[in-house]
């Protein structure tokens, strides 16, 4: 693993710029509006995070597939891959990298249909589709399109150091790790390093539970500036939250731009 962030593939390959990233979403956004996008990633966000801790993985494996997915159609349209398929296989290849230990692929597998089946079914009717054959191409893909760079820097991290030197506050650390959580479900992993997405979090943080601690983040050698944009980003897709319905899940898949079924061999 790269032990330095600022040499790794992370930094160097996969740090976007906010104006490529929207470029790359034109053509997705002819058939959704750019709330509607957001609604859909939020959706595979948490059939990521479940199928994880169904499957007992650590955080830590679950956001590396979460940015996976998110790096993969950051290049790429939906219709490219189902995103229902691209989900197992971003987390079969995170708990690889991760060493987290292989996952059988029959395993994965029986838990997507029961995890589509009862946490999921207002979103799917039918079962879920894939078998093992299709995540192992479908994982080659992945790879392909990532150009092999799998080393992610999360911002658990970092703020383990950063809680660390305020002095241990245990209410302060959980909150700010949901947060980094939340951010799964924004843009801001594939925007900024995760040392300031773990500032960003650990700020909202401290406004939530009311610490004083202006005095320490003047002290940071940071750009507050891009912390302040992250720390938007998060309370936006709050916003975005409020207007999350279950139920409209169901419509906005049917409106996503589709692959075109593989031809009959």
């Amino acid at each position: 693993m790269a032990g330095n962030f600022w040499q790794s593939s992370h930094h160097q390959q996969w740090i976007l710029d906010k104006q490529d990233l929207i470029r790359e979403r034109q053509h997705d956004l002819k058939n959704l509006t750019e709330e509607e996008y957001q609604k859909i990633f939020m959706f595979f966000a948490n059939v990521i995070q479940v199928l994880g801790e169904q499957l007992k993985l650590r955080q830590q494996v679950i956001a590396t597939a979460t940015v996976y997915f998110k790096r993969f159609y950051a290049r790429n349209s939906l219709k490219c891959i189902d995103p229902l398929l691209l989900a197992p296989t971003c987390i079969l290849l995170a708990s690889k990298v991760e060493e987290f230990g292989v996952i059988s692929n029959s395993r994965l597998i029986t838990t997507c249909q029961t995890v589509i089946k009862n946490k999921f079914s207002y979103a799917y009717q039918q079962e879920f589709p894939y078998r093992t054959n299709h995540i192992l191409e479908c994982e080659f893909y992945l790879l392909e399109n990532l150009d092999c760079c799998l080393i992610v820097y999360q911002p658990y991290r970092p703020l383990l150091q950063l809680i660390q030197d305020i002095g241990q506050e245990d209410q302060l650390l959980t909150l700010t790790w949901r947060l980094i959580n939340d951010s799964l479900r924004t843009d801001v992993s594939l925007l900024y390093p995760p040392y300031q997405i773990a500032i960003g979090c650990l700020q909202i943080a401290c406004v939530i539970l009311q610490k004083e601690l202006k005095a320490w983040f003047a002290e940071l050698n940071v750009d507050m500036e891009k912390v302040q944009e992250i720390a938007r980003a998060i309370l936006n897709v709050f916003e975005l939250w409020k207007s999350y319905d279950e139920k409209e899940i169901q419509g906005l898949l049917e409106k996503m731009p589709k692959p075109k079924p593989a031809p009959q061999r």
